[in-house]
């Protein structure tokens, strides 16, 4: 039987996305969810045909799903294969989301708990995700600090593991963008940045680290 076919972007997904912001501006990163020209760039960085092979498909997890920007776009290059969990602080998003796609695993948790929620879904807090896709925001991540997000992420990570995160290009002279980019270079064997996403409110670009640094 042919897999369901994914549902496509609604204008209501980007007027609840802007609503949850409004309600709880906390758990909500951003004012107004990611454009599918962003998505799209992030999921060709994090899915490429030279990225990790794993048999029956890659473990992908996604840190601040939203309302699904990424999560429809990465399942769509998934087609079904492998394991796809999607974590989402708000629990109002997390329930529409998991509504609208039923075949991805929608965690309604924190992102700082990460290698517990790996290890309750019986997947080893350390190597066991191919890629890992963050739409979160500098206050979740925190680059540059001792509780660096950033550190955590990569130990998840398989031998050759992928790490993608955007950031607005305006912002990235600023100190967290510069950080993150520093730490980057410290955790990954290689960083590549996209062109600037100008289909997106504020343009975007997006960052690629591949094969986490073992000390």
């Amino acid at each position: 039987m042919p897999p369901e076919p994914l549902p496509t972007r609604d204008w209501r997904d980007d007027a609840r996305f802007a609503a949850q912001f409004v309600r709880a501006p906390v758990a909500t990163a951003s004012v107004w969810p990611s454009s599918t020209a962003l998505a799209r760039t992030v999921a060709d960085a994090a899915l490429r045909p030279d990225g990790p092979r794993r048999p029956g498909g890659p473990v992908v997890v996604e840190l601040g799903a939203g309302s699904g920007a990424f999560t429809v776009e990465l399942a769509r290059r998934l087609g079904g294969r492998g394991r796809h969990l999607a974590v989402e602080l708000n629990p109002a998003l997390a329930h529409h989301l998991a509504e609208r796609l039923p075949t991805v695993e929608v965690v309604p948790a924190d992102v700082a708990e990460l290698p517990t929620l790996l290890a309750v879904r019986g997947l080893p807090a350390v190597g066991s995700v191919d890629v890992v896709v963050s739409g979160l925001g500098w206050s979740a991540t925190r680059p540059g600090r001792d509780d660096s997000l950033l550190p955590v992420v990569a130990s998840t990570l398989a031998s050759g593991g992928v790490f993608v995160q955007f950031g607005y290009t305006f912002t990235r002279w600023a100190g967290p963008a510069r950080a993150l980019e520093q730490e980057l270079r410290e955790l990954y064997g290689e960083v590549t940045t996209s062109p600037t996403v100008w289909r997106n409110l504020p343009p975007a670009v997006v960052h690629r680290a591949a094969g986490p640094v073992r000390t």
